[in-house]
């Protein structure tokens, strides 16, 4: 699984067995440490739930996935989810989880359990 924050914009990356972890066994979570703590960033399914949804809290980011969705993201053709959720203090948080794509640029990452990418040419 992979993160990547800018801004107020977080986005979930999910190999092909990420997944099938998540919609089997919802949830999903994975870590990096640091040598005074560890981040911590997980994707738990959640029942009536429409839209992701996220909290960070004790050095843990959590997106929440509604159920519906899970029940049938890995055998869809559905890349993404998004949704942009209003902060207390006004601000905006935009949210994405998504499959992860083989990049077409020569990469030295471990790509073999990554989707196909539908822009890559024959």
């Amino acid at each position: 699984m992979k993160i990547r924050i800018k801004d107020n914009s977080v986005r979930f990356r999910l190999t092909k067995t990420e997944v099938h972890k998540l919609c089997t066994s919802k949830q999903l979570e994975a870590f990096t440490e640091f040598n005074t703590t560890t981040l911590v960033y997980a994707i738990q399914v959640k029942k009536d739930l429409q839209e992701l949804s996220a909290d960070f809290s004790y050095n843990k980011i959590v997106l929440f996935f509604p159920e519906q969705d899970s029940l049938t993201w890995e055998k869809s053709d559905k890349i993404t989810y998004k949704n942009i959720i209003q902060l207390n203090n006004g601000n905006n948080l935009q949210l994405i989880l998504e499959k992860d794509f083989v990049c077409l640029d020569h990469s030295d990452e471990d790509q073999s359990d990554n989707y196909q990418n539908p822009n890559k040419t024959c």
